[in-house]
């Protein structure tokens, strides 16, 4: 079974440069205080990384 992580938007994109909104839409998140399970590579923890001010990791699964 694969890891995979837990991510959760903490931050509104609102007023927030069109680079980190699309981050978030490449995670699939677009609304506040909603969660998406994604595979742990190291192209998802980056983008995690990028924009540490909207999401957060909650659970690390595997």
């Amino acid at each position: 079974m694969a890891k995979t992580i837990v991510v959760k938007q903490i931050g509104s994109p609102i007023r927030r440069p069109a680079v980190q909104r699309a981050t978030l839409k490449g995670l699939g998140l677009n609304k506040m205080h909603r969660t998406r399970e994604l595979p742990d590579t190291p192209s998802v923890r980056g983008m995690v990384k990028a924009i540490p001010h909207l999401v957060v990791i909650v659970e690390e699964r595997g």
